[in-house]
């Protein structure tokens, strides 16, 4: 299997005041083209600066990010942010819509800062908005939506510039048993579309619906 994603013996250790706080110790990945993987770990394992890592959104302190086959560990941040804003799509715990946007022009903002075209945003936008089943939604703003609505439309928009991976922290944890079910079901279904997906979760429920489960612990890979 083609890797997408390849961590080589990374390290991230923080600096807080006078003291030097290692989180990540010597982690080494390969997460494959396609793959559904799912990271567990206890609170304070290291997991969220993983996937921080892997989502390019921080820079290991020693080691190689290698993505799609490039090693993006050292390029220049602007550079860097293009590469994370089309080629990885993000979902988090708390949906992190904004509240002054409707959920169509929530959806629409990735493609508007990336400079797609006007015909191409809003035929983009409609289909992918049927495609969470919220057509009848897209006026709306997202105080006037269900926390399951609100994850949809944070799907939505995730998959606006058509990554081929999509980083999903938590992505059921504020929502009930039967939504979040819901929500794993599409993340499972653009898995089965070809798209990679890596979830972070402490919920068993969830880890389970991956194809592979990477365990983290004290900042170390163990599985």
């Amino acid at each position: 299997m083609e890797s997408v994603i390849e961590l080589e013996n990374v390290e991230k250790t923080y600096q807080m005041g006078a003291t030097k706080v290692p989180v990540l110790k010597d982690v080494s990945l390969n997460i494959g083209m396609g793959e559904f993987v799912a990271i567990t770990g206890p609170s304070g394992s290291g997991k969220s600066t993983l996937i921080n890592i892997i989502g390019l959104l921080d820079r290991p302190t020693k080691g190689r990010v290698i993505l799609e086959g490039r090693d993006v560990s050292s390029i220049k941040e602007s550079e860097l942010a293009k590469i994370r804003g089309k080629r990885i799509g993000f979902v988090f715990q708390s949906f992190h819509l904004y509240p002054t946007l409707t959920v169509m022009q929530n959806i629409e903002l990735p493609m508007r800062i990336h400079e797609f075209g006007e015909k191409n945003i809003q035929e983009k936008s409609l289909g992918l908005l049927n495609s969470v089943g919220l057509d009848h939604r897209g006026r709306h703003f997202p105080s006037k939506l269900s926390g399951g609505e609100m994850q949809r439309v944070a799907i939505a928009r995730a998959l606006s510039t058509d990554p081929s991976i999509i980083l999903a922290d938590e992505p059921t944890g504020n929502l009930d048993t039967k939504t979040g079910r819901e929500i794993m079901d599409l993340l499972e279904d653009l898995n089965h579309n070809g798209k990679t997906v890596v979830i972070i979760t402490h919920d068993e429920y969830v880890a389970e619906c991956a194809e592979r489960i990477i365990k983290i612990r004290d900042g170390r890979v163990g599985g």
